[in-house]
């Protein structure tokens, strides 16, 4: 049985930007994931199509992947949308929210002030990856890729847990980090309950190539039917860059049956529909690729801890997508947690961290806040979507309120700077 301290369930973003943590701080880790590890070829494969998903990264969690040496990769790769300005109105009605600006009040004035970076999961991943193997985490972190986690037994407070993976290897931690998603079989192993809320919403995610540029702008349109977010795209390829900014992930919220019906029409057909749903702001859709679509739903673990055990990320909350903030709220569950642990390692001499009171704490700092930014995407989800939320007293407060709140300078920036993270 091979002994290390800290073990992570789920190698995406969030599991493997905190296995890169804690081994730069020296921490033992090992990282474990089901899915195969992929080569450099492999690798290149996966990048070299366009991903119509996209993250809107804020500042604070690219001042995460800085720390642990991602973010470096992903600048360098090219495969990223900065974006200065984010755009929020309503199509029947007045009022228009626009944040940030075009670099006159920035203080260094020759530059707008970003606010965010677009990004496709794959691109985050592969600089993720490549930090994971590199020589100054090597003497910490383990990572075994391609194998199952099919069993975990508690051994006690002093012990922690014993898991057992597909190929019978059994590995002992001191604290089990479930980042494994919203499926999350940590989770569901360590019988802690969940939350849900059905929203009766699907998604149509996909990637367009719109007549005019976004701007550097990410658009979202509250609709009587849903939101529809329209999120800048890295351009990749020479064509791409010779026109820039023309490319854009798309994600639409419509009444579940209705998105189920659009996404068997022609893909021509869509591209028609979305243009007209966002009153042609940008123009006719000139291309659509990789159409998809996704229910909508929101989740949060009824206890984010356990002993020697705790859930971040999609393992512990899930929010609706219309606000693109839930990888970034699991980011913030990996700084806040990462900082604890540093806390309890220094404290004891470096020689053991997780203590109850230690996860209690982080469960104490990060459970509030996703709770209050859950409901508060079910509250605007509500107030813009549904029969109600058309009703004309609802539809002059709504209005009423945009309309004021954008007057308001101050309030503006406080907004962008909940929206940043930092």
């Amino acid at each position: 049985m091979k002994n290390n301290h800290t073990l992570i369930i789920g190698s995406g973003i969030v599991g493997a930007t905190l296995a890169l943590q804690l081994a730069q701080a020296k921490m033992p880790v090992t990282l474990i994931d089901a899915r195969p590890a992929r080569d450099d070829s492999e690798w290149q494969q996966v990048l070299g199509k366009r991903d119509a998903r996209v993250y809107a990264l804020s500042l604070a969690s690219i001042n995460l992947l800085k720390g642990v040496g991602a973010w470096q990769k992903i600048a360098a790769s090219e495969r990223k949308a900065d974006y200065s300005q984010m755009q929020v109105w309503q199509l029947n009605g007045m009022g228009e929210l626009l944040f940030g600006d075009s670099g006159d009040n920035h203080p260094n004035n020759h530059l707008p002030q970003m606010l965010g970076s677009m990004v496709e999961p794959a691109v985050i991943e592969h600089a993720l990856w490549q930090c994971l193997y590199e020589d100054d985490v090597s003497d910490y972190l383990t990572v075994i890729a391609g194998h199952k986690v099919i069993n975990m037994d508690w051994l006690g407070a002093e012990q922690g847990y014993r898991v057992t993976l597909d190929d019978h290897t059994a590995i002992a931690a001191a604290l089990l980090v479930g980042a494994d998603g919203r499926g999350s079989f940590v989770r569901q192993q360590a019988a802690i309950g969940l939350d849900t809320l059905d929203y009766k919403q699907t998604a149509i995610c996909c990637a367009i190539h719109t007549e005019k540029p976004h701007q550097a702008t990410a658009r979202q349109a509250m609709l009587p039917t849903g939101t529809l977010a329209l999120l800048p795209l890295a351009d990749i390829t020479d064509a791409d860059k010779a026109n820039p900014e023309h490319w854009q992930s798309i994600v639409w919220t419509l009444p579940r049956n209705q998105a189920l019906a659009l996404i068997e029409e022609d893909a021509r057909v869509i591209a028609d529909k979305l243009a007209a749903a966002s009153n042609y702001e940008l123009g006719a859709i000139t291309q659509i690729e990789s159409i998809a679509s996704f229910p909508l739903t929101a989740q949060q673990a009824k206890s984010y801890v356990a002993d020697n055990l705790v859930l971040i990320g999609d393992a512990a909350h899930g929010v609706h997508p219309l606000a693109g903030q839930g990888l970034n709220l699991g980011m913030l569950d990996v700084q806040t947690l990462s900082e604890q642990l540093a806390h309890d390692f220094e404290r004891s001499g470096r020689t053991s961290w997780g203590s109850n009171q230690t996860l209690r704490s982080y469960e104490r700092l990060r459970r509030p806040h996703n709770s209050l930014m859950m409901h508060s995407f079910s509250a605007l989800n509500w107030l813009f979507a549904g029969s109600l939320a058309q009703s004309r007293p609802i539809q002059k407060i709504r209005s009423e309120g945009m309309y004021r709140v954008s007057k308001i300078k101050p309030l503006m920036r406080l907004f962008a700077k909940q929206a940043s993270g930092v």
